[in-house]
């Protein structure tokens, strides 16, 4: 059984624009659809900011992660199968790559005992995480969340 206390827990390491972003995408890739989804809808459905979403989906269009069609029936849709999208690519697009080196922000006349073996921790802390995030599509997510759902029961036993 899914623990519905720690469902939105995520990492400190991902920024807000970047979690609005992939709920984003999510929310277009959990539609099943190719037809555009308006902001409004998407802002709704995923509790964001309609006026930060667009800045965001703007961004996202521009790097190809989705498509855009204008007049009444406009909005957004994803520019490629969510199988072929993850988790990772859109992390990188919005967060950048930068690795944390404890080596290169510290000074030499600075570095203390245990310094390069932290730093070595976390290189490979944050190597083992990208290599979930460089694995995980948004399909693998969608079909992830539709097995949750339908495995949750609620408890009104008070």
């Amino acid at each position: 059984m899914m623990d519905m206390e720690n469902i939105y827990i995520t990492p400190k390491i991902i920024s807000q624009k970047c979690r609005y972003a992939l709920r984003a995408i999510f929310e277009l890739a959990s539609r099943h659809t190719t037809e555009a989804v308006k902001i409004s809808d998407i802002a709704a459905a995923q509790a964001i900011s309609p006026r930060f979403l667009e800045n965001i989906l703007v961004e996202l269009k521009q790097a190809g992660f989705v498509a855009s069609k204008r007049g009444n029936d406009g909005g957004y849709f994803l520019a490629q199968p969510p199988e072929n999208l993850t988790v990772g690519q859109v992390i990188a697009f919005v967060q950048g790559t930068a690795k944390s080196n404890v080596m290169a922000s510290v000074g030499l006349g600075s570095l203390r005992n245990g310094d390069y073996a932290f730093s070595h921790l976390w290189q490979r802390l944050n190597d083992s995480i990208a290599a979930i995030y460089n694995q995980m599509t948004f399909a693998d997510l969608v079909k992830e969340e539709a097995t949750a759902v339908k495995s949750y029961v609620p408890n009104y036993v008070i």
